[in-house]
């Protein structure tokens, strides 16, 4: 990309409020042709908002939007096609029962006469997945390919309604290394043909690899733009938080005793019946981070959800040192000393509309000092949160203030005050930063450790394959609901951890 190619797209003073969140604050950006435009930031940051606005999606407040200069109304997202903008949502939008050509045409279906002319599409298809290196079978059913695949299809799609100008929200969220590598490629291969790219994420590597310029985004407002020249994680680290961060996770070598947690062949079916959770055999020992790495989806969920009691087991066992919790009441295994911080903060981990100290007390409210027999203690309730607040830096105006109220990284520094001030042998950390700002990771990243170094048993289980290896002892790979390989931390590499976590067999490595 020249830095006198012309500008493709612009935003100028875009504001969004929703019912008490100013989501956008006048965000201005520009994007060139043949470029790639990071936009950076933590979720929350505002960045999906401002996309959704440029797609259509969304009516801003106040600002305009231009299109080769040329000021336009997104009243939808077939006014955005229309104006050569395709989006690539985190979530692939796509039919699983229908092949692939079938979801790239629909809602843009070639004729002849009253019929569909398939063979036409699929020859524009072929056509715009050689060009692109976006290699894909036409007639294969969505649902028999990989989350890689899938995006290929979402990238073709854009192309097919004649997109120059493409917007890929966290692109990289569900891919293994290797899938983002080969995304990479793709990425430059269409910016080279003169697509223009804003690429959304908050991952600093990423960011430095692939982009040409970064824009970086806090609490909806524009802080910085830079070029991955003069810029490193550190730096734009602190850009999306406003102060220094250590980004490395510094901890000891663990020393690992008895073992805390035990499954033993087990098996676990879906919401919908399906089992996901195949024979799986897993130990997690004292004083130790067992990290479960594995793309989303297969099976990490329902495996949580079953040592935790929210979900019945189909066949196998769940011992905790040593007693046997399969199918037993939450309660009950939170008593056996298991703390659970949840992947669905706001879902499965608070009450939103309780108080910072009546949610810092969900699972001992019942026992003293916080309860004699059956009349609460409303002093030590509130005695105990002011204590909680602080040691666990919740930024809060007061602990009677309501949970909802909160940020992102206060819930859940909430959620991991309430776990982790008792006495746990074990932590199930189910994605235990998703969502939260660079500062907040550093903290819950420290207590986990902290965690850890008083002899906790620790079941990580994180999206975030860095996150993994920055915090995990050991590291176990699932795949489709089995255990495919577990190996110590110090030897993985993210090259082999991908290709295990793609379904390739350890010995073939």
């Amino acid at each position: 990309m020249r830095g006198d190619a012309p500008v493709v797209l612009e935003a100028r003073g875009i504001t969004k409020r929703f019912p008490g969140v100013l989501a956008n604050e006048q965000v201005s950006l520009t994007l060139q042709h043949g470029e790639v435009l990071a936009l950076l930031g933590e979720n929350g940051a505002g960045k999906t908002t401002l996309m959704n606005i440029l797609y259509g999606l969304y009516q801003q407040d106040a600002g305009e939007v231009l299109v080769r200069g040329k000021p336009v109304r997104m009243r939808g997202p077939s006014a955005a096609i229309r104006h050569g903008i395709g989006m690539v949502h985190q979530h692939f939008m796509l039919v699983p029962v229908f092949t692939v050509a079938e979801n790239i045409i629909l809602g843009a279906e070639t004729s002849r006469g009253p019929l569909l002319d398939m063979a036409a599409a699929r020859r524009h298809i072929h056509e715009l997945s050689q060009r692109h290196n976006l290699a894909v079978d036409p007639d294969a059913l969505v649902k028999d390919l990989s989350v890689g695949q899938q995006q290929r299809v979402e990238i073709i799609k854009a192309l097919y309604r004649n997109a120059t100008i493409l917007i890929l929200d966290e692109p990289t969220a569900v891919l293994t290394p290797q899938e983002t590598d080969e995304l990479f490629v793709i990425i430059r291969s269409l910016t080279a043909q003169g697509v223009s790219v804003i690429f959304i994420t908050h991952k600093l590597r990423e960011v430095l690899a692939l982009a040409d310029r970064i824009v970086v985004l806090r609490r909806g407002r524009v802080v910085g733009e830079t070029r991955p020249r003069e810029a490193s994680e550190r730096s734009l680290a602190e850009m999306m938080v406003g102060r220094s961060v250590i980004l490395q996770v510094e901890k000891q070598t663990a020393h690992p005793g008895a073992t805390v947690l035990a499954l033993e062949q087990l098996s676990l079916n879906d919401d919908r019946g399906q089992q996901v959770v195949n024979a799986l055999t897993l130990d997690v020992r004292a004083g130790e981070v067992l990290g479960l790495a594995g793309v989303q989806g297969n099976g990490q969920t329902e495996l949580v959800e079953a040592i935790t009691g929210l979900r019945p087991v189909r066949a196998g066992r769940v011992l905790i040192d040593g007693q046997d919790y399969t199918g037993a009441a939450p309660r009950r295994i939170s008593e056996s000393g298991c703390a659970h911080v949840p992947e669905d903060r706001q879902e499965d981990g608070l009450v939103l509309g309780y108080s910072v100290a009546d949610n810092l007390v969900l699972n001992t409210y019942y026992v003293a000092p916080f309860a004699h027999g059956i009349v609460r203690d409303g002093q030590a309730v509130l005695h105990h949160a002011e204590q909680l607040v602080a040691q666990y830096d919740v930024r809060t105006p007061n602990v009677t203030t309501s949970v909802a109220a909160l940020s992102g990284g206060n819930q859940q520094k909430v959620i991991i005050a309430r776990e982790l001030s008792r006495e746990v042998r074990l932590l199930i950390a189910a994605q235990p930063t998703r969502g939260i700002d660079v500062g907040s990771i550093e903290f819950i990243h420290q207590q986990i450790i902290a965690a850890r170094d008083r002899g906790t048993a620790v079941l990580l289980v994180s999206a975030e394959l860095d996150e993994i290896m920055a915090l995990a002892d050991r590291i176990a790979v699932i795949y489709h609901g089995r255990i495919v390989a577990t190996l110590p931390a110090t030897s993985a590499s993210r090259e082999q951890l991908g290709l295990l976590m793609a379904g390739a067999q350890p010995e073939h490595l």
